[in-house]
Order: structure tokens, then sequence, then C-alpha cells
């Protein structure tokens, strides 16, 4: 999993809530076996028309929102099944971070576990963002998760949020559960070396 230390990147702002993870990734979607190529079905049956073409109206496909790595969207981002396809999907398209007043559980953890960041923000400041993204096609928003602070270039947004430190360490790093697992391989390899058919206690 890559690291996610800071960002500065195109908001694309999607004034809807309840967006759920059918929405994000439709399951018609969910037969393959890889973790990438999903980017290109991401809000697949918004982003297309019925005949395949890419929908005008969509927020992704107009002009100045076009390669946005900020998705800035309405509370209970995420809501419905638990698939984490739905991450896969945000972070292949090139979205690197999610700004909302809520997510949904499930989706959340999902998130820190696949390299995007989740950030919950007051709906007055995510109104803020969402009116200036829509306002201003292009407009560029700072996220630093070390200093855990967002910000645009006219510092009329200027915000705190809060990330779990045991989650901030772990995207920080660039650390999933296979990548904290490996963090110990001298001890478990210490461990299995040592047991001998004699079993052993494992001292992480």
């Amino acid at each position: 999993m890559e690291p996610f230390v800071s960002l500065n990147g195109v908001v694309a702002p999607m004034n809807r809530v309840n967006v759920d993870t059918d929405q994000i990734i439709p399951k018609q979607f969910l037969q393959r076996v890889e973790r990438t190529g999903y980017g290109e079905f991401l809000f697949f049956n918004w982003r297309y028309n019925s005949d395949g073409s890419d929908n005008p109206d969509f927020i992704l496909n107009q002009p100045g929102y076009q390669g946005a790595s900020v998705l800035v969207a309405g509370r209970n981002f995420g809501s419905g099944s638990s698939r984490e396809h739905a991450p896969w999907a945000l972070e292949d398209y090139g979205i690197k971070c999610v700004i909302a007043p809520s997510f949904a559980d499930i989706f959340h953890n999902n998130c820190f576990q696949n390299g995007v960041l989740p950030v919950v923000l007051p709906e007055e400041i995510v109104q803020q963002i969402m009116e200036a993204a829509e306002n201003d096609p292009g407009y560029t928003i700072h996220v630093d998760l070390e200093a855990q602070r967002v910000w645009d270039d006219s510092e009329e947004v200027v915000a705190a949020f809060d990330v779990e430190p045991f989650r901030r360490h772990c995207l920080l790093n660039g650390l999933d559960d296979i990548g904290l697992t490996l963090e110990h391989e001298p001890a478990i390899a210490a461990f299995e070396s040592g047991r001998g058919g004699h079993g052993g206690t494992l001292t992480i």
C-alpha cells in the first residue's frame, strides 16, 4: 500500500447524501479477482449513458474535474454493502481522499486498509468546500495527514480533522494488515526456526 502523507489535489464535488457502495462500484463488476482495474467502473451508472458514452452531466466527466484526487460528498458516504471494491475503485481512479460529514463505518475502515484517506469535517465546512469546487472547476485543496489539517490556497477554508493514532500511523507508513504483520517478520522467523517440533512462544 502506498503511504499517504499529504496531498494537493483538484476537488470533485458530489453534492449527494447516502452514496452507497453499489453506486460507487456496481455489483456486476465484482467478478474480477485482481484488486486493480476498477477505476474505469467507478460510479458506472452515473458516469456513463446506456450506450456506453460519457454522461456529460456527471461531475467527473466535466472539464476542470477530470483527474481530481479529492472527492467531497454529503453525509453517510459509503453506506450499503461492505464490499472492499469501493475504495479499490476510488484509489484506482485516482481519488486519494474523500471529505464528508460522515462515513459508513465499514467503508471508513476499508479506506484505511487501501490507501484512501477519509476526512470527517463539520457539515458547514464540507458545504463550503463543495460550493468552492462547484463555482471554480479546478479548485484545489491541501490535505496533510501528519498535521491533520486541510486548507485551500486562499486560506478561506482552513480546518482540522482527527484520525485515530493507529490508523494514522498505518496510512502514513503504507501499512495494511499484511504490512503490519511483515513488520514482525524477524520475530516470526525466529519463532518458526526455533520450534523444532517442540512448540514455543512468539513474543512481539
